[in-house]
């Protein structure tokens, strides 16, 4: 399963020097699992998950394959996106196709570098593309709402819950709210994702601060986490400069170079992590001899739809899943001694993965 988080922001504020590092550290890790750079702004990186190498050294695995997320770097925006403006057609276009958002902020300030709009404000900035994103939704909606009359008229069950759906994100956008602060019932939300409405999608704030705020974020930054908290959003922050320096050092060095900044990892794993949460996202293991392997699901996710992450085969003809929860797996040493302590579960179609569970499929070929 593809997910994809698309890096967003306006010139100037650190964007490309994000997607660099993160794609650099991705082609550090292509001997640990399969790497590709699909487009020049597209890249793969694995998500850190101390949990994989303790499963493979207990079982002894060959090979360690992470589970990965895909990043998008999307055209800079400026204000008029939304009427084309700069390259606005173009990332309205690609932001249609990402899960989610990492909106990256300019929170430092620096001469050198010129800011489109004058001044360092990073409310100021999210509010210009969060506005362009909303005119751009508002459209949309509108537009959808015209082609959709004459089957409403008809008595149309899907047009109907469409036009629905399309008033409530009328609502909020008309009165300066994202698409994602409606309030959406579980059994709306296949209809709803469906509109691909931009500001539905859950955004996380990327805070790029200074060298020397890093550790602990800076007042600007500050400012987007008190925002992001009241969105219902979430924050990280990074230097995209340190971890364009970080993501070039050999391993050996890389733990002595964070270490003297005072970080207890790099940037990019929080950011990583972050992403992967934002999306909703948990991982289930498979781990034997041969290798131990991360694999991601939506959190919520069936044992069949799990087991057909590895192949369609095992969902077709799913039996059962043998299960072992990850503490029980650490604990008894690994599968055979979770067995004999009647750790591991037998469970069936409606069993709802858990992050962490460490799983067997069974199934008819």
């Amino acid at each position: 399963m593809g997910f994809r988080c698309g890096i967003v922001g306006l010139p100037n504020v650190g964007k490309s020097t994000l997607f660099n590092a993160l794609t650099r550290t991705a082609a550090a890790q292509a001997a640990n699992f399969p790497f590709c750079t699909i487009e020049p702004n597209v890249g793969e990186v694995a998500v850190p998950d101390p949990r994989l190498d303790k499963l493979a050294a207990i079982a002894k695995s060959a090979q360690v394959i992470p589970t990965r997320l895909t990043f998008v770097d999307i055209a800079g925006l400026v204000k008029g996106a939304s009427q084309g403006e700069g390259l606005g057609n173009q990332f309205l276009a690609n932001i249609r196709e990402v899960d989610a958002i990492a909106h990256v902020v300019r929170c430092f300030e620096d001469d050198d570098v010129t800011h489109v709009a004058g001044g360092v404000d990073p409310l100021a900035d999210i509010e210009t593309i969060e506005t362009e994103l909303m005119l751009a939704d508002l459209e949309s909606v509108e537009r959808r709402l015209q082609n959709i009359v004459r089957k409403v008229r008809g008595g149309e069950k899907e047009a109907i819950e469409q036009e629905r759906l399309l008033i409530r994100a009328r609502q909020a956008l008309e009165a300066g709210r994202p698409a994602r602060t409606v309030e959406i019932a579980p059994d709306e939300l296949k209809s709803w994702r469906m509109l691909q409405l931009l500001t539905a999608k859950p955004v996380l704030y990327v805070c790029n601060v200074e060298e020397d705020a890093a550790a602990s974020g800076n007042a600007l930054s500050g400012r987007v986490a008190s925002f992001a908290a009241e969105q219902g959003a979430g924050s990280v922050v990074i230097s995209a400069k340190i971890e364009e320096e970080i993501s070039q050092l050999p391993d050996a060095e890389r733990a002595e170079f964070l270490e003297a900044l005072g970080l207890e990892e790099a940037g990019l794993d929080r950011l990583i992590r972050a992403g992967y949460e934002l999306l909703g996202l948990i991982t289930y293991f498979t781990v034997g001899p041969k290798e131990a392997r991360a694999w991601t699901i939506r959190e919520g996710t069936l044992a069949p739809q799990a087991a057909g992450e590895i192949h369609g085969d095992f969902e077709r003809g799913f039996i059962r899943a043998e299960t072992i929860a990850y503490a029980d797996f650490i604990a008894n040493g690994g599968e055979a001694g979770a067995k004999d302590a009647g750790r591991m579960r037998v469970e069936g179609k409606s069993y709802r993965v858990a992050d962490g569970d460490v799983l067997h499929f069974l199934f008819n070929a």
